[in-house]
């Protein structure tokens, strides 16, 4: 991950110079076009502090574009915010200068500590609106960024996010978490369900409605498919729904099927206890049984593998208490993780390989969060002093954690940056919300 840290200007590296017309899709709406124009360059800044941006008001001429205008600057601006990368400064007011054609006045942008600066134009074309956004250095008055998203009013959020993930991957080399979701767990109507929500919390969905207890759900990485536990039959089962048709696979053996965690698309590892004793097995998304992966005394449960599939992070009460462990999907062999600790639990993998965060039961009673390289060093604590934190789960550009907290009363999402900083609540809802999950699809 790249940080970022305060300078006094800009380091540019052109990474190309070319006129590209590219249609792509943005997110799920299939009529969301955007079309990129002029040179593709990165910045990057050292250090540890924020990227200085003014966001200049998006014009527009009529009464409806004008509304238009201002939801995209609203979702725009709240992307930025919600990224903790930037930190946004209030346009000058002289930001256009004088004359004809009402240019970009870089001179007052740098008067007020501007780094870079964004702005454009909405308008309605063949019933569609059309953003164009363009993005500026200001210390060298350079053109960084001149794009065009189209889409019909009801995409309007979809229009900007993709304008603030283009900004974000042109700033940082980095794809960001826009157009995301995390899949968590309520007990809003009473009984344990699942939901989704977009990345930021909003647009929250009721996925399960089986008015019993479900657990645990994780999309598949290319989110086709919802894995998760639920007590409808009576016990704990692991079920796998189809996204696109509804249907729904479990399976169909003896005992308990719990705590499931996709090492691809095509399979998902649960922990099974059909043969005695818990442990992990790959299944498959018509709920078949691949094969048994762990084989020791003890419960072996939560699984979560590394980007590539070729390792498995797991835990493991073999030793006594329960311990992280990590276990070679080709070889099978297996190493303990953790050390410090008497109680770790629920593993999460970064989708960049480097790192794992996991849960730990401290002795001051205390749960906290933790995050350890995949080789065992640099651990580090990230939440403390605040009650109980655990489930964690990394966004797609493994730049921030989603997880619950008690630390306002009932359990709750919280997200944080991915070294700890920045805690805070993610969605305003009834009931408590646990255990969430965020996607790595887009």
């Amino acid at each position: 991950m790249i940080r970022f840290g305060t300078m006094n200007r800009l380091s540019r590296v052109i990474i190309s110079a070319a006129l590209l017309l590219l249609a792509g899709i943005f997110l799920n709406p299939p009529a969301l076009i955007a079309v990129e124009q002029g040179e593709y360059i990165a910045i990057r800044k050292q250090g540890t502090g924020k990227i200085a941006i003014v966001l200049d008001r998006t014009s527009a001429k009529g009464k409806t574009e004008s509304a238009w205008a201002r939801s995209l600057d609203s979702i725009v601006k709240d992307g930025l915010v919600f990224s903790d990368l930037f930190s946004i400064l209030p346009p000058p007011s002289n930001i256009r200068a004088e004359g004809k054609d009402k240019a970009v006045n870089f001179s007052a942008l740098s008067s007020v500590g501007s780094e870079v600066y964004a702005g454009g134009s909405v308008s309605k074309k063949s019933g569609k609106v059309h953003l164009d956004m363009e993005v500026y250095d200001t210390f060298g008055s350079k053109l960084l960024l001149k794009k065009s998203y189209t889409g019909s009013e009801a995409e309007l959020r979809s229009m900007g996010h993709a304008f603030c993930a283009d900004l974000i991957e042109m700033l940082t080399g980095n794809k960001s978490y826009f157009g995301s979701k995390i899949v968590f767990v309520s007990s809003i109507t009473g009984n344990k369900e699942i939901y989704q929500c977009d990345f930021d919390g909003q647009g929250v969905q009721q996925l399960t409605n089986f008015r019993s207890i479900s657990l645990t759900p994780v999309f598949s990485p290319d989110g086709r498919y919802l894995a998760y536990t639920s007590y409808t039959s009576g016990r704990p089962t692991l079920y796998v729904k189809n996204l696109a048709d509804n249907t729904i696979a479990s399976v169909v053996k003896n005992g308990v099927s719990v705590d499931p965690g996709w090492r691809n698309a095509a399979e998902v590892a649960t922990t099974l206890s059909f043969e005695g004793d818990q442990e992990i097995y790959l299944v498959r998304p018509d709920g078949s049984i691949t094969r048994r992966i762990t084989n020791s005394r003890g419960i072996d449960v939560s699984p979560t593998f590394s980007p590539d599939g070729t390792r498995m992070a797991f835990v493991s009460a073999r030793n006594g208490l329960p311990q992280i462990f990590i276990q070679d999907m080709q070889t099978g062999a297996v190493k303990r993780l953790t050390y410090s600790g008497r109680y770790n639990t629920q593993p999460s993998w970064s989708p960049g390989g480097d790192k794992i965060a996991y849960t730990t039961w401290e002795k001051s009673g205390e749960i906290n969060i933790f995050v350890i390289n995949a080789d065992g060093s640099g651990l580090k604590r990230l939440t403390s002093g605040a009650r109980e934190n655990e489930s964690p789960s990394w966004s797609p550009d493994g730049s921030m954690i989603v997880f619950t907290s008690n630390r306002q009363g009932g359990k709750r999402l919280y997200v944080m940056g991915s070294n700890g900083e920045n805690q805070r609540r993610l969605l305003q809802m009834e009931g408590e919300q646990m255990q969430p999950s965020w996607s790595l699809f887009r």
